[in-house]
């Protein structure tokens, strides 16, 4: 009697079940500009799932903040974007006079404006000129970082700091600008926009440029503003808030500008807005200049304003106050207010509690980096590694503000 022949019969290649590799982009890789993690599920090239990781950095900036007095707050503030410090040094003493009810100097308004119009340009020209490094175009990058440095100028000329700034001051300017510093903005004005273009016409209409960017990492307006976002990444999906415009602060609303806006959110149009914000920037600063008002550069507020130095070395009554300030031992209103101001990377907000104490009962930042980072891994999945980095590069996420 034969027997009969037994095979194994394999199984369907729908039914075998697909391995994925893992990898790790980042914490400390130089392609993500920053300490962050994103744990990657990868078919191949293809990234088929990712997580974030967040924290790796993390300081806890809000608890120190309820452990000092109001003034001493700002150098915290500088850690958060460090790519546009002003704004966020700004920004919280913005909301120390709501709460105080200051009535700011129409100058100091201005003068205001002119140094956060030009952190931002500081803050939009890192982060283009890196979408340009990741796509392999390294001449436009080491040509504009050099007006970066020129912005930096001004700002040393006018606190001694270039990065973390600690400029500015509750109720306006310690004094006023020197003629190094006037000199200084107006030839920035004059020099950086021929540059710019110079830049633009590197990239803008480049054949590689616009392969390597367009449709990659893109996010509608409504999924954008289901996760929150704001800023340029929420303007280049299409959607034209700008907090400038929105809530008008520090005069804001005396001055025209455009807000420029995108259609599907990709990377490409994230760089394409940032570079015209950087040239509404340039309008805005300008007319600052034209239409300067006379007047003080800080709010009548003694007990927040340091008397100057050469009374603090001779006069009982100066050297005391100067130590109050200094120490936080001044009255503070009790209140709960918040106030925004438009960042590099869009709403950065304050909400503070005060009980009266010298602290903060309770001090939150809203960090714009934080609210859209979680939208990246819907950014990403679907799509090759390398557009992952130039779609975070693009997003222009910073680790201080993130991690904060």
């Amino acid at each position: 009697m034969s027997k009969k022949s037994s095979h194994i019969i394999p199984p369907s290649i729908n039914s075998i079940e697909k391995e994925y590799s893992t990898l790790n982009l980042g914490p400390t890789h130089p392609a993500t500009h920053g300490i962050f993690q994103n744990v990657l599920q990868m078919d191949g090239e293809i990234i088929h799932d990712a997580i974030p990781t967040i924290g790796y950095i993390h300081r806890a900036f809000e608890k120190l903040a309820e452990r000092r007095p109001y003034a001493q707050i700002t150098p915290l503030t500088d850690r958060l974007n460090y790519c546009s410090a002003p704004i966020n040094n700004m920004g919280w003493h913005m909301t120390v006079e709501k709460l105080i009810k200051a009535e700011i100097p129409k100058r100091a308004e201005y003068m205001r404006v002119i140094i956060m119009e030009l952190a931002r340009i500081a803050d939009h020209i890192i982060c283009n000129t890196i979408i340009g490094q990741d796509t392999g175009a390294t001449t436009g990058f080491l040509y504009l970082f050099q007006y970066r440095e020129k912005i930096y100028d001004i700002f040393e000329s006018i606190c001694g700091a270039r990065l973390t700034t600690n400029i500015c001051r509750i109720g306006g300017f310690d004094k006023e600008w020197g003629k190094v510093t006037w000199d200084r903005i107006h030839q920035f004005v004059a020099d950086f926009p021929k540059a710019l273009d110079e830049f633009n016409n590197l990239l803008e209409r480049n054949r590689i440029f616009m392969d390597r960017t367009i449709n990659c990492g893109p996010i509608t307006a409504e999924k954008a503003l289901e996760y929150s976002f704001t800023g340029p990444n929420l303007r280049a999906a299409g959607v034209d808030y700008d907090v400038r415009v929105a809530t008008p602060y520090s005069s804001y609303s005396d001055f025209e500008f455009i807000i420029p806006v995108g259609t599907s959110g990709d990377t490409y149009d994230r760089f394409m807005v940032r570079n015209e914000e950087m040239k509404q920037s340039l309008s805005i600063i300008k007319q600052a200049l034209k239409n300067m008002p006379d007047g003080k550069t800080h709010a009548d507020l003694p007990d927040f304003f340091l008397p100057p130095k050469e009374k603090v070395y001779s006069e009982m009554e100066a050297l005391i106050y100067h130590f109050k300030i200094v120490m936080g031992e001044t009255d503070i209103p009790k209140g709960e207010v918040y106030h925004s101001v438009e960042g590099g990377n869009g709403e950065l907000g304050f909400y503070l509690i005060s009980d009266g104490g010298r602290t903060p009962y309770r001090l939150h930042f809203r960090r714009p980096c934080f609210i859209y980072y979680q939208a990246y891994p819907e950014m990403i999945k679907g799509t090759m590694l390398s557009d992952a980095i130039i779609t975070m590069s693009s997003m222009n996420v910073i680790a201080g503000e993130l991690d904060a």
